[in-house]
């Protein structure tokens, strides 16, 4: 196998990007956030994905935060980049922005708002696979994209492309990964892009997750994923149902409002959040406070 591979088993983490009031990032609490996850024993970083607001920052922001959590993790975990969108070409020429000397992997979300058929997403990819400097792994997300990547589209991709090592599958639909595990390539794998279907998607073959929850609670949920993969179902059960009830609060009003507003009240970092995402409301904020007193 892919020694890589064997390195993205387990927990990755999809950062969120901590703002000051005034809209600028964070640095000092983004440097706080990855130590934070890294002694939580998480596998990998994730910086600049969908719950890192990336879509909302500039180019040149990118590139900052890329630096910093570069800096801040040190080469003691792999750093998954989050490098995607709908414009093909814009991707391909991206590439020549960043350095990605320390960077193992992108992680590229399928086409959205376009809405191509399967077909335009498998060239997308065979473009992108091509370009790449590091390894790819395609993200399917179609409550944000609007379109689903098929199993058999994943399957063609991952096949056809030695460059995708992995699928990022966010679908919610238990049985499109099953298909996918059942018929794709040894060195290929599939990552849960859902922390509430981590636990059935390991029972069935994927090798981990790319977790939102996993920013607040790194230890336990990365323990819950690494006892799945160990088949302790017992154990992995056990960690899975006392973070259960958050996860639905994290995404009730958009992500990663909510995700911010745990770190908020764990004190790693602020809730602020750049439009057109709003912080959460008060009564959410309350059930989140609930939750975050209560949990041990």
């Amino acid at each position: 196998m892919n020694p890589l591979l064997k390195k993205l088993h387990g927990t990755g983490v999809a950062l969120v990007t901590p703002f000051n009031k005034d809209g600028s990032i964070d640095f000092k609490s983004y440097a706080k956030l990855i130590r934070h996850v890294i002694k939580g024993k998480c596998e990998y970083i994730v910086p600049l994905g969908t719950t890192g607001e990336s879509s909302t920052l500039s180019r040149d922001e990118r590139k900052a935060v890329l630096s910093c959590a570069i800096e801040i993790a040190n080469k003691k975990v792999p750093l998954v980049f989050g490098l995607g969108g709908n414009n093909t070409n814009e991707i391909i020429r991206a590439f020549d922005d960043y350095d990605f000397t320390n960077v193992d992997a992108i992680l590229s979300v399928s086409p959205y708002y376009s809405k191509p058929t399967q077909n335009g997403i498998i060239q997308h990819y065979k473009a992108i696979a091509n370009a790449s400097p590091v390894p790819v792994i395609i993200y399917n997300v179609p409550s944000r994209t609007g379109s689903n990547m098929l199993a058999d589209t994943t399957l063609t991709i991952a096949h056809d492309c030695k460059n995708v090592i992995a699928i990022k599958e966010a679908s919610g639909n238990v049985e499109q990964g099953m298909f996918i595990l059942k018929d794709k390539p040894k060195d290929f794998i599939l990552i849960s892009g859902d922390d509430s279907i981590t636990l059935p998607l390991i029972a069935c073959g994927a090798s981990g997750v790319i977790s939102v929850i996993a920013n607040a609670y790194p230890k336990n949920f990365s323990e819950m994923v690494r006892q799945a993969l160990n088949n302790d179902f017992a154990k992995a059960n056990k960690l899975n149902h006392d973070l259960l009830s958050l996860i639905p609060l994290l995404f009730a009003e958009g992500n990663p409002s909510g995700i911010k507003s745990v770190l908020k009240k764990l004190l790693i970092c602020d809730d602020f959040v750049r439009l057109p995402q709003l912080s959460v409301s008060k009564p959410l904020s309350n059930k989140i406070q609930q939750f975050v007193t209560s949990y041990k």
